[in-house]
């Protein structure tokens, strides 16, 4: 009879993930939950999976399609099924294990159309969909605190688990290239267009806050985790990801996500967001630097947005918290990161008893540093006048614990592949003081470095 009892294996430790990753990589569905190691010095844990026991896709009508029968019509109920699934035993430890197993993936920003049912304007021409998750019933986990790695796996799967990285690395893939400079999809007037239709929304009174992206493609070739390398040795952030797969047409997908932002954290019934609003870049000199820093500190402009969006996720987070419960620990802190400051908030409170990680998340899906406030208004300003819609950029990426608990970050700073097809996004959160040229140079300096990377 199979043991359903998860054991902690040890495992030599490595700073880079990369180390481990590459010899999982080549696998079905393999996903890194990634912490910048050791190009930055913010997170604690990486963690890394592969050869899920199912995966839930949610298409673009909000219909479930997964690889073993599920009996659940909607994505919050699939969701939930699929999680029960596991029979994994929790391991015998008090230690701070993050993932015992569970659900890991994404949620698209457009699988906010099914939680707020938007009229749909902007052009689907990604195929992508809505979600993207899979069960995953073992882990390999990097503690850099502790600076330990270890398996988190039954004896079976664990010994199976050996075996893979035990053996090469898979097949040579030919190296990443651009076949074509990355190009907006909009030129300057057109941008300038899009901005002064916000604004003429934020004067009206329609909305405090519209956050306004563009996007850019280019043309490549060769092996998406090579490039991947690149970017996070370039921008290094604390919530990167890298997923890899197969559409059914057989062609390879790729997300690559180098977030600074985290969305919500579950540990323990406590719910924590981050929302970043306010950039500057980072300076050539320390007196540069310093003055960048200061001048960000001291923006009213940008503190009163980044008070805005805290004001929507309190609100969010008083949906499904226990009263009284909600509070605002950090409020426009600045965060430097290789090539950019930030002011970032944290939010904190005590989910609700009868609540679960699924309600927090459709709660506050969309994260409203990346839409607006009033959110439902803010997006469908947004679907109105970006053209396209965003797929992957703006939604999250995380898992889902099978203990309830659960970590996503923000994906900006993301790129997606689609085949020879990259595709890249930066925006900046507009309000009615907005500078237009100061706005698109933001959307600039957020996503130059990742697009000078790979060029």
């Amino acid at each position: 009879m199979p043991s359903y009892q998860l054991l902690l294996h040890p495992l030599p430790y490595h700073a880079d993930p990369a180390v481990w990753f590459e010899r999982l990589r080549h696998r079905r569905e393999a996903i890194l939950l990634d912490n910048g190691r050791p190009y930055t010095q913010t997170g604690r844990f990486d963690i890394m999976s592969c050869d899920p026991g199912a995966v839930l896709e949610i298409d673009t009508l909000g219909q479930c399609h997964c690889t073993t029968a599920l009996s659940a019509t909607t994505p919050q109920a699939a969701q939930r099924e699929l999680l029960s699934h596991l029979k994994t035993l929790a391991p015998d430890t008090d230690e701070d294990v993050p993932f015992i197993g569970g659900l890991m993936g994404y949620w698209s920003y457009d699988f906010g159309r099914l939680i707020e049912r938007l009229e749909s304007r902007a052009a689907a021409d990604i195929d992508l969909p809505l979600a993207r998750l899979g069960l995953y019933d073992w882990a390999l986990i990097q503690d850099h605190q502790q600076q330990r790695s270890y398996l988190v796996a039954t004896a079976e799967r664990r010994d199976q688990v050996l075996t893979w990285l035990e053996t090469s690395l898979g097949q040579q893939e030919a190296p990443f290239a651009l076949t074509s400079p990355f190009t907006a999809d909009i030129d300057r007037a057109t941008y300038g267009e899009r901005f002064q239709r916000v604004s003429d929304y934020l004067h009206a009174g329609d909305c405090y806050q519209v956050n306004l992206a563009q996007r850019f493609q280019a043309r490549c070739q060769g092996a998406s985790w090579e490039a991947y390398g690149r970017l996070r040795h370039a921008t290094p952030a604390p919530f990167g990801a890298f997923l890899s797969w197969q559409g059914k047409d057989g062609r390879e997908r790729s997300i690559l996500s180098l977030s600074p932002e985290r969305f919500l954290h579950l540990a323990h019934r406590q719910l924590t967001t981050s929302p970043i609003k306010g950039t500057r870049p980072r300076g050539q000199t320390t007196e540069e630097d310093q003055r960048l820093a200061d001048e960000l500190l001291g923006s009213l402009k940008d503190r009163t947005e980044n008070v805005m969006i805290v004001d929507l996720l309190r609100n969010d987070l008083g949906r499904v918290c226990r009263a009284g419960t909600v509070r605002v620990p950090a409020l426009a802190a600045l965060e430097s990161y290789r090539n950019v400051h930030h002011l970032v908030s944290t939010i904190t409170g005590e989910l609700a008893p009868s609540l679960d990680a699924i309600d927090a998340l459709t709660a506050a899906f969309p994260g409203g540093s990346i839409t607006g406030a009033p959110r439902i208004r803010a997006m469908d300003i947004i679907d109105e006048l970006e053209g396209t819609r965003r797929g992957p950029y703006c939604g999250s990426i995380g898992y889902i614990d099978q203990r309830g608990d659960m970590h996503t970050s923000i994906t900006i700073r993301t790129l997606y592949r689609e085949d020879d097809a990259l595709y890249v996004w930066g925006g900046g959160g507009l309000v009615a003081d907005s500078d237009e040229e100061g706005e698109f140079i933001e959307t600039l300096d957020k996503i130059r470095h990742l697009m000078r990377a790979l060029t």
